[in-house]
């Protein structure tokens, strides 16, 4: 039988005008939609690489705005006096500790973003820095375990609304208190005092807030450093972000020209980035304190009792070393505290 070879009919005329059209148009279309270059396109002094979410830029006001009234003249820096401390794991029956102590666990609001103070380690995962072991220590002294606490992640803007809703226990989170939050929450007494300073990157020529007149500065949402900025510099444009290490980001990407907010915050930025340094004179005293709700006396008299032990046996300057030594050096000592009854 004779073998038939069945061959490929040819490619009719029309076909192939079609797929020569369709690859000219694919050369064409793949020469319109170039990758975009790698060094962004510059704006002003400014890289035009994407803003972070959150941030918003707020025009110089060219007036300083006035003053907000010294935490020390309305007697927000005055606490309520610990009674005696009741030992660990004996809360006395009713009220907020009673409460905490049947729940198993302390719920704190804190933040994963201020490096020294509340952030995550990148190696463990877990929750580390100086508010996170405070937080700790009034565990300690309710359950006799440090490890009872829940931690709750917070926006600046969400720490006082959660006391109020009751939706923590406490807030440690690099609160300053001031005249107007006092009316919002309750406070400890100061555990941490701060200074407003200036990080700028390494070989910039500001040196002071005169040298901010025309410059762009990133400070954080919601927070009394904003303000301090725009009194001290009323003809900087404020760069504000959700949070500090955005403010970072944001000078490692060449998006603003200096940062400024407490120096113990700042420190924590310039620790992670060398090519970073703090200049300039302490601009504004911060008081910290922890935030309670406001109807919760018995457990802001307990925080105060926690704070009073910890700086007596030495536990707080074990902290600061641990933490807060190296990068702003030695000091005397803790805040002291001050009460009103």
């Amino acid at each position: 039988m004779t073998q038939v070879r069945l061959s490929r009919p040819a490619a009719r005329p029309c076909a192939r005008r079609l797929a020569g059209l369709l690859a000219v148009a694919v050369a064409v279309l793949a020469g319109c939609a170039a990758p975009d270059p790698l060094t962004p396109t510059v704006a002003a002094t400014y890289t035009a690489r994407p803003m972070t979410d959150g941030a918003q830029i707020i025009p110089p006001t060219n007036s300083p705005p006035p003053e907000p009234p010294l935490p020390e003249s309305c007697g927000a820096l005055a606490s309520l006096r610990p009674g005696p401390q009741p030992p660990p794991g004996q809360m006395p029956p009713g009220g907020s500790l009673a409460a905490i102590a049947a729940r198993g666990r302390l719920i704190v609001g804190v933040d994963q973003n201020t490096n020294l103070f509340s952030f995550r380690d990148p190696t463990t995962g877990t929750l580390q820095g100086f508010d996170v072991d405070l937080a700790k220590e009034v565990a300690r002294d309710i359950f006799g375990d440090p490890t009872r606490v829940e931690f709750r992640l917070l926006t600046s803007a969400g720490r006082f609304s959660a006391l109020e809703n009751n939706e923590v226990d406490v807030v440690v989170h690099a609160t300053s208190i001031t005249c107007e939050r006092a009316r919002r929450v309750g406070f400890s007494t100061e555990y941490f005092r701060a200074f407003q300073r200036i990080l700028v990157p390494q070989g910039s020529d500001i040196t002071g807030p005169a040298d901010l007149a025309g410059k762009r500065v990133c400070t954080f949402v919601d927070t009394t450093s904003l303000a301090t900025v725009q009194r001290v510099a009323p003809d900087a444009t404020i760069l504000a972000v959700p949070d500090w290490d955005d403010c970072l980001v944001t000078m490692q990407k060449k998006q603003a020209d200096a940062v400024s907010t407490s120096d113990s915050l700042l420190a924590g930025l310039a620790s992670q980035d060398r090519n970073f340094r703090i200049v300039g004179p302490q601009l504004e005293a911060e008081h910290w304190g922890i935030g309670v709700n406001k109807g919760r006396d018995d457990l802001v008299r307990f925080v105060n009792g926690t704070l009073e032990r910890i700086r007596a046996d030495g536990t707080w300057m074990r902290l600061y070393d641990r933490w807060l030594a190296a990068p702003l050096g030695p000091i005397a000592g803790p805040p002291p505290a001050t009460y009103r009854d």
